[in-house]
């Protein structure tokens, strides 16, 4: 079923349609693709795979208390974080005040309060001008043709690493076919010193990049294992199935991941 397209637009804006199949509500952004997902008998489900890998900083970081992301979709990744990280405030950005109007009246976006606010507002100025820095970053801004230009820079990766608190971590959603793609992770790792992790999500071919303004001190499988069992009993993630894709694209051995 397919709720329709909304015209009141811009003539440069991409058209935003509202799909649903098999209980499953989706949005497009001027295509077939999907943008966001949500299950409408669960709304806080992070139903995409790539969302839930987003979380897997938790793998190597405590619960964050701030939490920024740039593109705003249907609203999956802020609905978790005011859902199940009840300690973190995330603050949520995006260009398109018809997506914020979309996510609140079909997605069941919450509305604003002391732990979410939601803004309207250019994603890379506002991470420029934030005058403290916060534990988390995620780039989810994707339109029809990838990634948003301004925010796959070097100097805009830059931006983010100064922005980050001492221990923060830069998550950003990727597509793995792109041909772009090594350049964007070359450009992660000369700015946050080669302390790129690169998680595959198991649909479709998004990768998620974590870059680490400290080091991971080399963990342990094992211990990883162990942290990956007591998050899930906290959390409704695979992070078990997230420990074993970590070593489809990275430097490891038989004991240790190598960052």
């Amino acid at each position: 079923m397919r709720f329709g397209r909304r015209n009141n637009r811009a003539h440069d804006e991409p058209a935003i349609d509202i799909s649903e199949k098999d209980g499953i509500r989706s949005l497009h952004l001027g295509s077939e693709a999907i943008q966001s997902s949500m299950r409408v008998k669960d709304p806080y489900e992070l139903v995409l795979s790539y969302s839930r890998c987003m979380f897997a900083f938790l793998l190597f970081r405590d619960e964050p208390g701030s939490m920024v992301v740039v593109g705003l979709g249907g609203g999956s990744i802020p609905k978790f974080v005011h859902r199940h990280l009840p300690q973190t405030r995330v603050v949520a950005v995006e260009l398109l005040p018809q997506i914020v109007s979309v996510a609140r009246s079909m997605f069941q976006l919450p509305p604003d309060d002391e732990r979410l606010r939601v803004l309207v507002d250019d994603g890379a100025a506002y991470i420029e001008s934030m005058p403290d820095p916060v534990d988390i970053i995620m780039l989810d801004a994707f339109g029809p043709t990838g990634i948003a230009p301004p925010l796959s820079t070097e100097r805009f990766f830059g931006i983010c690493r100064d922005r980050l608190t001492q221990d923060g971590v830069l998550l950003v959603n990727l597509w793995g076919s792109d041909p772009r793609f090594p350049t964007y992770i070359e450009r992660l790792s000369n700015v946050f010193d080669g302390l790129v992790l690169c998680l595959p999500a198991r649909q479709k071919g998004n990768v998620v990049a974590m870059a680490f303004k400290q080091p991971c001190f080399n963990p342990t499988w094992a211990k990883l294992d162990e942290r990956a069992t007591a998050l899930e009993k906290r959390y409704p993630l695979e992070f078990r199935e997230f420990v074993s894709d970590l070593a489809r694209m990275n430097l490891h051995n038989d004991r240790r991941l190598l960052i």
